[in-house]
């Protein structure tokens, strides 16, 4: 099949007529102004290079992107967003974090006409996180075109679990129990002359931006609290069994901390930090978002295929299954963009099932399809050659998940911005604090911040 046939088949004939006419001449064609976030590895800029040029051939349209690192475009689309010196589109990895805000003002264009194009085949997760309230409008809708997700899945080095004399098969089948199996292996690997060893990467850290928040999150979910703000943008801070969650975390956090079993350096860290720490094998395992971890090792093929181990969620301390919480990365139109139609064309190609699969195969796989039917459908995603994505896809796609929170809520943004869950385990290290005083200091703020939204 042709690429413009196929083109047609996944994208329906009224959009084929916009998109696959032919290219005439400069004058006829229009350029969009799109600012691409970079990739963790060059094969995720060369798989969207690659996008590009495919869109470009079959709708003589031109795209006139910029690519920069996370910071710099987190900079820009807020200092853009905020002064109305728009670009057409933006392509985000952790669209989250700005989002909410900007859909809360009206400041975003509604892309509900995108979304419905792939509206069916989506994850339930990928569209409860493209979904945002407007507080003009009074009414929630799509601002976020969807096309890859993500989770946290543990990192651990397999080699150093049985050079401390345990097996990883071992490993216990709940949450806490899980973590604490490891604890064990750091005094015995600092008794083998590894005497800088750490049984955890535990981004505690409170200057962030991502890592300590989702973590935290990763343990109140297992201990019961996942509805600590549920769709209708209600925080639960007086639901006792959120207030349990997040307490019995702040407490298993504090308490590893000041145990040692923590580079000292975590409360500072930034996101990075805890990859190169477990690059550098400063200590056992890790709890971080997407593959970079691995595949930032990929051409060492011992590391990869021998010594590294992803693992999915164990069961919570209940035994039930934990939902991982899951963020989208996509793109999104500011108010004001010149050339927004293009822009809507450019996604709805890039969201086809086709074309979203093959820009995520060659960016390695660090983020997976926001579309579940195309992960099971392409061997290459459950591959079990290779000895980490599988378990991955099956946790971020195949396996219970829940949104990020701050779609339900532009709150949420403003209560990461402050770490104010990993600030409660600075509270109990640094200030002396109880864990209940420093969740009861946590939800006070929380709720202060909720206050200033009103649904209705």
């Amino acid at each position: 099949m042709s690429r413009r046939k196929l083109f047609a088949s996944t994208m329906g004939l009224a959009a084929m007529g916009a998109l696959a006419r032919p290219y005439i001449a400069n004058a006829a064609a229009t350029t969009a102004v799109v600012w691409q976030i970079q990739g963790f590895f060059p094969e995720e800029d060369a798989a969207f290079k690659k996008v590009v040029a495919d869109y470009e051939k079959l709708s003589g349209n031109k795209i006139e992107y910029s690519i920069m690192p996370f910071p710099a475009l987190n900079q820009k689309a807020v200092s853009a967003l905020t002064s109305g010196d728009v670009p057409d589109l933006i392509f985000h990895d952790a669209p989250e974090t700005i989002l909410p805000q900007f859909g809360w003002n009206d400041q975003l264009m509604d892309v509900t006409d995108v979304v419905d194009t792939q509206k069916a085949i989506l994850s339930q997760s990928a569209l409860d996180s493209s979904s945002f309230y407007n507080s003009v409008k009074k009414a929630r809708s799509f601002y976020l075109c969807p096309f890859k997700q993500a989770c946290e899945p543990f990192h651990i080095w397999g080699d150093l679990v049985e050079k401390a004399g345990f097996k990883l098969a071992d490993a216990p089948k709940t949450w806490d129990a899980f973590w604490d199996f490891f604890k064990p292996m750091q005094k015995s690997l600092r008794d083998k002359g590894m005497r800088k060893a750490y049984a955890y990467g535990l981004q505690v850290t409170t200057v962030g931006p991502n890592d300590g928040n989702n973590l935290f999150a990763g343990f109140w979910i297992a201990n019961g609290g996942k509805d600590i703000v549920t769709k209708d943008g209600k925080l639960h801070s007086d639901d006792p069994v959120v207030r349990e969650a997040v307490i019995k975390a702040v407490a298993w956090m504090a308490d590893a901390y000041k145990g040692g079993f923590v580079p000292p350096e975590a409360l500072s860290w930034n996101d990075a930090d805890d990859n190169n720490g477990y690059h550098e094998k400063l200590f056992v395992m890790d709890f971080d978002g997407t593959l970079s971890t691995e595949l930032a090792m990929f051409k060492d093929k011992k590391a990869y295929m021998e010594e590294m181990v992803v693992k999915g969620l164990p069961a919570g301390n209940d035994g039930k299954p934990v939902p991982a919480l899951v963020g989208c990365g996509g793109g999104f139109i500011p108010k004001g963009a010149k050339n927004f139609e293009v822009s809507k064309e450019y996604m709805k190609y890039s969201m086809t099932p086709d074309v979203m699969n093959e820009n995520l195969k060659g960016g390695l796989g660090r983020w997976v399809p926001a579309i579940p039917k195309i992960v099971k459908d392409d061997p290459f995603w459950l591959d079990p050659a290779d000895p980490h994505r599988a378990t991955y896809v099956q946790e971020a796609v195949l396996g219970p998940t829940i949104p990020t929170y701050n779609a339900f809520n532009p709150a949420w943004g403003q209560v990461q911005a402050e770490q104010l869950w990993t600030q409660t385990v600075a509270d109990v290290v640094k200030n002396g604090m109880t864990p209940q005083a420093a969740a009861e200091k946590a939800f006070k703020r929380a709720e202060a911040i909720f206050a200033k939204f009103t649904f209705g």
